[in-house]
């Protein structure tokens, strides 16, 4: 009977009050680094995506991430309750890079360290991450030369093909680098990064490919401009 009823009162939901001065200073933190990292992934990041709007998400995700923790921390009952939360709510949004992942999952560690209360080590890994993404990002871009994105798509795929796509630009491109390609029952696109010999390379590309099909869609968004 008294192991029963300490695993009950084990169970029971306690009312620990968090102390509300400690708790938004640890807020204005997660802010903080939360923001850092939106500018970090909208500079070094490589997505071909809007990186800008989905940086707008991290201050979000880090914070309630951290308001969470900050709440089932103290109770057994709770966080057995936000398990089945969870196992209800499912997240739908289209991750079509892992880099984009990598950036989520960075923001949810910094909620779930200041949601426990770990500022020093929290802070710590924080900077230490996010100045070797910037090394690379500093040394990649003196690397790489490649000064435009390309997406090319189609609802033809018997006529465009991802060969005769690849073929078209190896003879105007001085660098080549597909970064994605999705294929569809009767759709594809292709996303390369690439770096043209001169304006009338790309021009001709353009006028090649759109003689591939009349459905053809062809996309230029200049690397250095998206920023």
């Amino acid at each position: 009977m008294n192991k029963l009823q300490s695993f009950q009162e084990f169970l029971a939901t306690q009312s620990v009050q968090i102390p509300v001065a400690d708790f938004i200073f640890n807020l204005f933190l997660a802010a903080a680094l939360s923001f850092i990292l939106s500018r970090v992934y909208v500079k070094y990041g490589g997505s071909l995506s809007n990186r800008r709007m989905f940086a707008r998400n991290f201050m979000l995700v880090t914070m309630t991430t951290m308001l969470v923790i900050a709440i089932v921390k103290s109770s057994l009952a709770l966080s057995l309750g936000l398990v089945g939360a969870l196992s209800i709510v499912r997240f739908r949004a289209a991750i079509k890079e892992p880099e984009e992942l990598a950036y989520l999952f960075l923001s949810i560690g910094i909620g779930l360290g200041f949601g426990a209360d770990q500022r020093l080590i929290t802070v710590t890994a924080f900077f230490i991450i996010v100045g070797m993404i910037c090394l690379k990002g500093i040394s990649h871009g003196f690397q790489d030369n490649q000064n435009l994105y390309l997406t090319v798509s189609s609802r033809e795929k018997e006529k465009v093909t991802l060969e005769n796509v690849v073929d078209i630009l190896k003879k105007h491109c001085r660098s080549l680098n597909m970064k994605r390609f999705d294929e569809e029952k009767d759709a594809i696109e292709a996303a390369f990064m690439v770096e043209f010999i001169d304006f009338n390379g790309l021009d001709s590309a353009k006028s090649e490919l759109r003689d591939l099909s009349d459905s053809i869609k062809v996309t230029f968004l200049d690397n250095k401009g998206i920023y």
